[in-house]
C-alpha cells in the first residue's frame, strides 16, 4: 500500500439518485448511502474508508447537495466540515468538482487530485492501491486528465466504455479516442472483441492546476467572475459568490461535460478488478451465485427450482420462490419489483418514472 502522500487529494461524488436500483435505492437514501451488501458499512463510507488508507483524512472531500448533506455528515464523522461541498442548486458533477477543486488549489497549488464515484466494488485492493500510486504519479508530471480503465469480461451495456488511441511511452497509458455512455448490447460486444476498449471506472486523476485550468476553459463566465470579485478571499466570502453565481453553471457531468471537452485526456489500464454496482444486472454478474445460480443480496430466502435470480428483501422477510428464471425481486418499503433481469437499467428506469407519475413520490 502506497504511503500517505499530503500532495495528494480525493473528490468523491455522493449526490446521485441512484435511481436504476429502485425499489432498495430510493429518493431520501440512494444507494451510496445504504448497507446494500450488509458489510457494516455503506457504499459511501467504505469509499471514505478506501482513500482514508492512502491519504490524510483531511485531503478528501465529499461533494453532495442540500438533501444528502445531513446523512453524509451522520455518515462521516472524520470528514473535516470545510470538506463537505453542498451544492445550493443540482447542477451534475462538473460543476460540483469544479469548486472542490478550487478549494484543493486554495490548499496546495502542487495538489494532484482523484476523482471518485461513492459506489464501486474493488476485488483486488492491493492492486488498486498500486493503480493508485501510478495514476497519481503519472498527473504530477504531466499536465492532462488521466482516467482509469479495466479490461471488459463482458458485453456490459450498463457501463461506459473508452476507445484507446495511441500509446504513451508511459506503460498500460494511451491517448482516448472516444468515449461511449451505455451502448447498446451488440455494441458493447462489438468494443469488448476489438480489443480496443476499456470499462470506465469513473476515476478520473489530475494535477489540481491543470484541473483548474480545464474548468476556466469550460466555464469562463462563472470563473472569470470569481477572478474579478475575489483574491485573498475567506470561506465566508466564497460561500456568498457560490451561492450567488452557481445557478450559472451548466448542467454538466464530469465524464460527459468535462472529460470529453477537453483536449489532453488519457486512460490507464488498470487491474485491481472492478464493478460499478450501479444496475441489477450488475450486482448479478460480479457477485457469487448460491445453489441455482441465484445472487441473493442479505435477505432470508428459500428457492426451488427457481434460477439466475437477483433477490433482495428487507430485514424480517422471509422469500418463498420457486419456478422462477432470471428474474429482479427486490423489496423495499413500500415497493414490490419482479421484473426480468435481461438489462435492467433502461427498464427500472422507465418504472420509476411510470410510477413517479401515476402514483407520486411516496413510492419513489
Amino acid at each position: 500500500m502506497m504511503k500517505p502522500n499530503e500532495q495528494n487529494y480525493c473528490i468523491i461524488l455522493a449526490g446521485g439518485k441512484g435511481r436504476r436500483l429502485w425499489p432498495c435505492s430510493r429518493e431520501h437514501r440512494p444507494k451510496q448511502f445504504l448497507d446494500f451488501f450488509g458489510v457494516g458499512r455503506t457504499q459511501l463510507q467504505q469509499t471514505f474508508d478506501r482513500f482514508s488508507k492512502i491519504l490524510p483524512k483531511e485531503n478528501i472531500f465529499v461533494c453532495t447537495n442540500r438533501e444528502y448533506a445531513p446523512i453524509v455528515r451522520e455518515q462521516l464523522e472524520d470528514l473535516h466540515e470545510e470538506n463537505l461541498m453542498v451544492e445550493p442548486v443540482n447542477r451534475g458533477t462538473g460543476p460540483s468538482v469544479a469548486w472542490a477543486d478550487m478549494r484543493v488549489c486554495r490548499r496546495n497549488q502542487n495538489a494532484c487530485v482523484v476523482i471518485t464515484p461513492s459506489d464501486q466494488f474493488v476485488l483486488n485492493e492491493e492492486a488498486f492501491y498500486r493503480n493508485i500510486e501510478e495514476a497519481f504519479d503519472f498527473v504530477n508530471h504531466h499536465d492532462l486528465l488521466l482516467s482509469m480503465g479495466v479490461e471488459p469480461t463482458r458485453p456490459e451495456p450498463g457501463y461506459g466504455y473508452i476507445q484507446k488511441g495511441d500509446p504513451l511511452e508511459t506503460p498500460d497509458v494511451y491517448k482516448v479516442q472516444s468515449f461511449t455512455e451505455k451502448p447498446e448490447r451488440d455494441f458493447a460486444q462489438m468494443f469488448m472483441d476489438s480489443g480496443e476498449f476499456l470499462w470506465n471506472t469513473g476515476l478520473i486523476f489530475s494535477n489540481a492546476r491543470y484541473l483548474n485550468d480545464c474548468f476556466r476553459r469550460l466555464f469562463p463566465d462563472v470563473l472569470g467572475r470569481f477572478d474579478q470579485h475575489l483574491s485573498n478571499y475567506t470561506i465566508e466570502q466564497e460561500m456568498a459568490f457560490v451561492n450567488e453565481y452557481y445557478p450559472s453553471y451548466p448542467n454538466l457531468s464530469i465524464d460527459q461535460g468535462v472529460l470529453e471537452r477537453c483536449e489532453n485526456v488519457c486512460v490507464m489500464k488498470c487491474d485491481f478488478g472492478w464493478a460499478d454496482l450501479g444496475t441489477w444486472h450488475a450486482i448479478y454478474e460480479c457477485k457469487s451465485k448460491s445453489e441455482g445460480d441465484n445472487v441473493i443480496i442479505d435477505s432470508e430466502v428459500m428457492t426451488e427450482d427457481s434460477h439466475n435470480n437477483v433477490i433482495k428483501l428487507p430485514k424480517g422477510r422471509l422469500g418463498v420462490i420457486n419456478g422462477l428464471d432470471g428474474y429482479i425481486v427486490a423489496e423495499e418499503d413500500n415497493v414490490l419489483l419482479i421484473c426480468k433481469k435481461g438489462d435492467s437499467s433502461a427498464l427500472v428506469r422507465k418504472y420509476v418514472n411510470e410510477v413517479q407519475m401515476k402514483y407520486g413520490d411516496d413510492f419513489i
